[in-house]
């Protein structure tokens, strides 16, 4: 008989995964998309839209997950600790320009920028006598100005989101096309857009295409691997090459398994939280 695991919703929305999300009460509230989900203590979802999601991803084998990650004792207390964390299931154009805005960035400034989207082009909804902004669709971003764009805090990235929307908006991105194809296919794709690196890719594919083996490496996990996994992985810098992070990535695959996006999310969260660093909504 298989075990059942709990969701723990605060773990999971703080932990670098999603960021238009806001507590009321005893709710959770975030925007996924052009639909908004409240969540209750129990991780039971009511969506704005009556549509049905599996944000949570309960449908994940977690005791074969837990199973499959736990390598070392590093990895276990992370678990330990942050039980209940899981990987979202988000709407995949979100999830894209998110991490686009996110490059360069720390939580709290990509919070103020896609806020700022959301405002600027996203539609005002209000339910449970509170107001919202959808996440604005691609053919809306994809006809926006650069300075428009920028006037939301982005920066430099103004260009990279109107072109993402551009290539989501025309299909040339296909998201249900990138969910059905192997890692490696899929992140060739996503590669294409402008502004989309490995790192950027691996975010999208773990976070909205069910890419689990996917590895985002961000500076916080190499420096977590050089701290912890030197031996195993062989980090000489805090920076990687596109061809270094290629061999990372199927050495960490090789060591934590098709999982390792757990893993590394696992990690992430925890070594953060030894260094007190802002979450979308601290404690």
């Amino acid at each position: 008989m298989k075990k059942k695991f709990s969701i723990n919703i605060d773990n999971s929305i703080n932990s670098g995964q999603v960021f238009l999300w806001r507590k009321n009460k005893d709710y959770w509230y975030g925007v996924n998309g052009t639909d908004i989900l409240k969540i209750d203590k129990n991780a039971k979802i009511e969506s704005f839209q009556n549509g049905i999601t599996d944000f949570f991803r309960e449908t994940d084998d977690m005791q074969e997950i837990i199973k499959s990650i736990s390598k070392d004792k590093i990895v276990k207390d992370a678990v330990k600790k942050f039980q209940g964390m899981r990987i979202l299931r988000q709407d995949p154009f979100q999830c894209l320009i998110s991490f686009i805005v996110s490059s360069n960035s720390n939580i709290p400034k990509i919070k103020f920028c896609l806020e700022n989207i959301t405002k600027k082009f996203g539609k005002k909804v209000k339910w449970d006598g509170l107001e919202f902004h959808l996440f604005p669709k691609p053919q809306k971003l994809a006809k926006a100005s650069p300075a428009d764009i920028k006037s939301c805090g982005v920066g430099y990235r103004d260009s990279f989101i109107i072109q993402a929307a551009k290539m989501v908006s025309s299909k040339e991105i296909d998201f249900e096309d990138l969910k059905k194809m192997n890692y490696n296919d899929a992140k060739e794709e996503i590669c294409k857009i402008p502004g989309v690196g490995n790192k950027v890719a691996d975010c999208v594919m773990l976070f909205s295409l069910d890419k689990l083996e996917s590895v985002p490496l961000d500076r916080w996990i190499v420096k977590i691997l050089s701290k912890y996994y030197n031996d195993k992985f062989e980090i000489k810098t805090k920076t990687i090459t596109p061809k270094q992070y290629d061999v990372l990535h199927q050495k960490i695959i090789k060591y934590f398994g098709p999982y390792a996006g757990y893993s590394q999310q696992f990690l992430f969260k925890s070594e953060r939280e030894k260094n007190q660093k802002s979450w979308v909504l601290n404690p």
